[in-house]
């Protein structure tokens, strides 16, 4: 529930409090302290197996951490500084850290097929949005009411923690961890020698690249989304929460679309129709007049529809890429894998806003004042044409990826043989 409003709402409200540069530089600090964090925790839990599993630990203390801590952001006080940001904000995304890395790397390890894959991580992928719908629709209740959206973001905040409680416990309690043979556990290896096994695999640093820009794409509409519509096209609390829903909203219809098509053309090949898609949708961002708002529905519904190709297929592919590597040099690390690939989500959306930000501010942009035509102008630019360069250089990366669905069957039923001989010799 809490993710993407914490990237929408968060630097608009901080923003407006603390200004443009500070908010902008605070959470570029947290964001980017939090990134090295990451491979810590997924090599510890790909090397740590303890009688709950090697996923399971971790998540469950990441989960009390980053609840408590996204009370405390969302309810910011009246007189807020920027340390109160910082702090609060490193707290939320350790704990999402301890959540998230052992959580997406025990998706991985559900199923080798490259279809199914696709299907457990749309399946994950879908159910997120829908707690994201579910967090859009807050503000846009409290707006019908007269409520503040700072009224919205404590319910959103509040709501996520007490759902979050029973479901997490179902998880913990009844979702299996798989075996893994004693080998593939032992990820001790050098540092240098580690460094060189992520050099080879070269679909992962296609991939990971790929989704680097990728994220940078689409985390500056995400920090400029509620500027751009309140200033851009002039748009009111409640028709600013409708966009926000039918963005999820068409995120979740799309990804069954997306599945299909990735088992028709491959996974890759899907989601550069998706990233051309959202391009084609952006690129009429900056023709619109103030109070089309109606019209950028239509751009929100096409969006999202690209949204959610980006959220369903890529940990798919990431997947595939973590075999390539276990076939390579024998060891099981989709923690490590996956938490590169948090780094880099993380890098692109501190960079997304740590950049935006102060372009706006040295455009003469504010979000207190009636702005000139130059600084809405560039703060249409920034939000609409940058991703759409950025996007274009994603499909490029990614056009050719090299793990076609043939090469990841042969991988993995080489993995799966090599797998049969480790249980016969310990039988």
């Amino acid at each position: 529930m809490p993710t993407i409003p914490a990237y929408v709402f968060l630097p608009a409200v901080y923003g407006a409090a603390l200004g443009l540069n500070a908010a902008g530089l605070a959470l570029l600090i947290s964001r980017s302290l939090d990134v090295v964090i990451d491979p810590i925790i997924g090599a510890l839990s790909d090397r740590f197996p303890t009688r709950w599993g090697r996923r399971k630990p971790w998540i469950a203390v990441g989960a009390l951490i980053g609840g408590f801590a996204l009370v405390k952001l969302f309810q910011p006080p009246a007189d807020v500084t920027v340390g109160y940001l910082i702090v609060w904000s490193l707290l939320l995304y350790f704990g999402w850290t301890l959540v998230t890395i052992p959580y997406t790397a025990w998706g991985a390890e559900l199923s080798g097929d490259y279809d199914e894959r696709s299907r457990i991580t749309g399946i994950r992928e879908g159910i997120m949005l829908l707690g994201i719908v579910v967090a859009g629709a807050i503000p846009a209740v409290a707006a019908g009411m007269g409520r503040p959206e700072s009224e919205a973001l404590a319910a959103i905040s509040w709501t996520a923690a007490l759902l979050g409680l029973p479901f997490f416990a179902l998880l913990l309690w009844r979702v299996p961890e798989g075996t893994v043979a004693p080998a593939a556990q032992d990820t001790r290896m050098p540092f240098a020698a580690l460094v060189r096994a992520l050099r080879d695999n070269r679909p992962f640093l296609r991939l990971v690249l790929a989704w680097f820009v990728n994220g940078l794409a689409n985390g500056i509409p995400s920090a400029l989304f509620l500027l751009y519509l309140e200033h851009g096209l002039r748009a009111d609390q409640g028709q600013r929460s409708a966009m926000i829903l039918i963005y999820f909203i068409a995120a979740v219809a799309a990804i069954p679309v997306w599945l299909r098509v990735s088992a028709r053309w491959s996974k890759h090949r899907a989601w550069c129709a998706a990233m051309i898609l959202t391009c084609a949708a952006f690129a009429v961002v900056p023709l619109l007049a103030p109070g089309q708002v109606w019209a950028f529905g239509v751009i929100c519904l096409l969006t999202g529809i690209g949204l959610g190709a980006d959220l369903a297929l890529p940990p798919a592919l990431q997947a595939d890429v973590v075999d390539y590597d276990t076939f390579r040099h024998g060891q099981q690390r989709a923690g490590l894998f996956f938490a590169l690939w948090s780094m880099s989500t993380k890098l692109a959306l501190a960079f997304a806003v740590g950049i935006a930000f102060p372009v706006l501010a040295a455009f003469g942009f504010k979000t207190d004042v009636v702005n000139s035509v130059r600084a809405v102008v560039a703060l249409t630019v920034i939000y609409a044409w940058v991703p759409v360069v950025l996007k274009m250089i994603a499909v490029a990366l990614v056009w050719a990826f090299p793990l076609t669905p043939t090469r990841q069957r042969a991988i993995r039923k080489r993995l799966e043989r090599r797998e049969h001989r480790w249980r016969a010799s310990t039988v």
